[in-house]
C-alpha cells in the first residue's frame, strides 16, 4: 500500500492502483453500484489530450519569448508532457478504464471524474517514465494532469463530445431502420390492408402505406437528431472555474478548442460567453426533448406491429419474427420480445427526460452541481435510442412477414368496405350491404351478388387497390358509375 494524502488527512491507496486518494473518497462517499459510462471516460481522455498539446504550444511560445527565465516560471518537462499526451490517448482508446472508480452517481459537479482521471493520467504517465505511481513530486494529479483545467470545464466539454460521437451513431442508426422500413413501403405499395381507428375496424388503406407513415416520422426524427449537433457544439473548454478565465493563460483559453477540433473531428465551438456556457444547462434539456421524439416515434411503430401480431385478435396477415422462447412452462410459446423492449427503453428514455429537465433547473448561480446525473442519463438515453433502432431494424423489421392474400380478404369481409361505395349507392344502400356482410359473414362480392346494388364489374374496380387507396375520387369516376350503372 502507498499512503496518499490531501488536505483532510491520509488515506492507504494500493500500490498498484492509478487512482488516488481523491477517487477513493469519492468510492467510498457514493454508494452506487452503476457504472460510468465508458464514452464519457473516453471523451475525457480527448479533451485532457487537447490541453496537453495546448500546453505544449504554450510552452514554446513561453520559450521563445525567453518569459520563463524573466519570470520564473515553472514548466513542465517535456518528457512528462510526452507522457502525459500518450496516457490521455490510451484512455481516449478506452484503456485504464478498469481504474475508474467514480460511480454513476455522484456529487460534486465532476470533480470526482476529474480528479480520478487526473490521478490516473498521473499514475500511469509516472510508469512511462520508470517510476512508481504515487511519486506525486514528479507528476503531480493537480499542477500536471490538470494544468489550465478545472473540472467546470472539462467534464461538461468532455461529456458534449460524448454526446456529439454519440449522436452521429444515432444518425446512422435511425437512417439505417429508416431505409429498411422504406423498403417494405416500396414492397407492399398496392398492398391492401384493413384501416383501424380506436382498434375498429375503419376503411381500406395498404401496407405500404402503413410503412410509409414509420418511414416519414423516421426521416423527421433523421433530421430533428442531425441538429442537436448545432445546439450542442458550444463548450465552455479554457473559461476554468465559472468561465472567467481566472488563472489561464489566454493563449490557452484561444487555441484550447481549436485543438480539440482538430483532434476530434467534431464541430465543437468555443462559446462567446463561457460563463454562460459554464452555468446554463439548457442545450442538454433541449437535446434530449430532441431525441425523446425517436422515443416516441418507435414506441408507437412497436405497439403497432405487437397489436397486429397479436393472438388476441383475427390474423391480420401479419407475422414478427419469433427471436427467442416465450415461457419455461407453456411450450412453443412466442412473445413480442423486440416490442416490448422498445417499449420499456422508451419509458426509461422518458424518464430520463424528467430528471434532466428537474436537474438542469437545480443549477444554482455559476454552476450546476448535477452534470454527473445529468449526462449519465443523456448517455443512457442515446445508446438505448441506437440499440432501439438497431434491434428494430436487425430483429424484427427486416424479418417481418406479410400475408397478401390473407390481409385482402380481411378487407373484403369487412362491412367497413362499403364506405367506398358511399359516393356510388348512397350511404343507406351501402349499409344493406353492410347489415348483410355482418349477418351471414360473408365478403362484399357476396352480398352484392345478394342484392343487386352495383353492377358486379363496376364494384370489382371499385375495389382495386388503385381506387381504395387514391386521395378521394373524381367526377370521371362518377360518370363512370352512370355508364355502368345496371342494378
Amino acid at each position: 500500500m502507498r499512503k496518499e494524502k490531501d488536505f483532510l488527512g491520509m488515506m492507504d491507496v494500493p500500490d498498484e492502483a492509478l487512482y488516488g486518494i481523491h477517487a477513493l473518497r469519492a468510492y467510498h462517499n457514493f454508494p452506487d453500484t452503476t457504472l460510468f459510462q465508458k464514452e464519457w471516460f473516453q471523451a475525457m481522455g480527448l479533451v485532457k489530450h487537447a490541453c496537453y498539446k495546448t500546453y505544449s504550444g504554450f510552452k514554446k511560445a513561453i520559450i521563445k519569448n525567453d518569459i520563463s527565465n524573466k519570470q520564473n516560471i515553472k514548466l513542465i518537462n517535456d518528457d512528462v508532457i510526452e507522457a502525459l499526451l500518450s496516457v490521455s490517448l490510451e484512455i481516449a482508446e478506452g484503456k485504464w478504464y478498469d481504474q475508474f472508480i467514480v460511480p454513476a452517481v455522484s456529487g460534486g459537479a465532476g470533480t470526482s471524474i476529474n480528479m480520478n482521471i487526473n490521478e490516473i493520467i498521473a499514475n500511469a504517465a509516472l510508469l512511462k517514465l520508470g517510476k512508481v505511481t504515487g511519486s506525486y513530486d514528479i507528476i503531480d494529479p493537480v499542477e500536471d494532469a490538470n494544468v489550465f483545467q478545472s473540472t467546470n470545464d472539462v467534464v461538461p466539454t468532455s461529456l458534449k463530445v460524448a454526446v456529439m460521437k454519440l449522436l452521429r451513431e444515432l444518425e446512422t442508426s435511425i437512417n439505417v431502420l429508416r431505409q429498411q422500413i422504406e423498403g417494405l413501403e416500396n414492397k407492399y405499395r398496392s398492398s391492401l390492408r384493413l384501416g383501424y381507428t380506436q382498434m375498429q375496424e375503419a376503411v381500406p388503406s395498404t401496407w405500404g402505406r402503413l410503412f410509409s407513415n414509420y418511414n416519414d416520422a423516421l426521416s423527421r426524427d433523421w433530421w430533428r437528431v442531425s441538429k442537436c449537433f448545432e445546439r450542442i457544439k458550444v463548450v465552455n473548454l479554457g473559461g476554468g472555474a465559472i468561465g472567467t478565465g481566472i488563472g489561464i493563460p489566454r493563449y490557452f483559453i484561444m487555441e484550447v478548442v481549436s485543438n480539440l477540433q482538430y483532434l476530434t473531428g467534431l464541430p465543437v465551438t468555443r462559446s462567446e460567453n463561457l460563463s454562460d456556457a459554464t452555468s446554463n444547462l439548457d442545450s442538454f434539456v433541449e437535446i434530449h426533448a430532441i431525441i425523446k421524439a425517436n422515443a416516441i416515434n418507435l414506441e408507437k411503430f412497436a405497439n403497432d406491429l405487437r397489436l397486429l401480431a397479436a393472438d388476441i385478435s383475427k390474423d391480420q396477415g401479419i407475422k414478427i419474427p419469433q427471436v427467442q422462447v416465450g415461457s419455461s412452462i407453456m411450450p412453443g410459446k412466442v412473445n413480442p420480445v423486440i416490442p416490448e423492449f422498445i417499449i420499456s427503453a422508451a419509458h426509461k428514455i422518458y424518464a430520463n427526460d424528467q430528471l434532466i429537465t428537474n436537474l438542469s433547473a437545480q443549477g444554482c448561480l455559476e454552476l450546476n452541481a448535477y452534470v454527473p446525473v445529468i449526462g449519465h442519463a443523456i448517455i443512457e438515453s442515446l445508446k438505448l435510442l441506437i440499440g432501439m433502432n438497431n434491434t428494430f431494424c436487425q430483429n424484427l423489421i427486416s424479418k417481418i412477414e406479410i400475408n397478401e392474400k390473407h390481409s385482402l380478404d380481411i378487407l373484403f369481409s369487412s362491412p367497413s368496405i362499403t364506405t367506398a361505395l358511399n359516393p356510388f349507392i348512397g350511404y343507406h344502400k351501402a349499409s344493406e350491404l353492410s347489415i348483410l356482410m355482418k349477418k351471414e359473414q360473408i365478403d362484399v362480392f357476396e352480398a352484392n351478388r345478394r342484392l343487386h346494388l352495383i353492377d358486379a364489374t363496376w364494384l370489382v374496380e371499385i375495389m382495386s387497390p388503385q381506387k381504395l387507396t387514391q386521395l378521394g375520387y373524381s367526377i370521371f369516376d362518377l360518370s363512370q358509375t352512370h355508364d355502368t350503372d345496371r342494378v
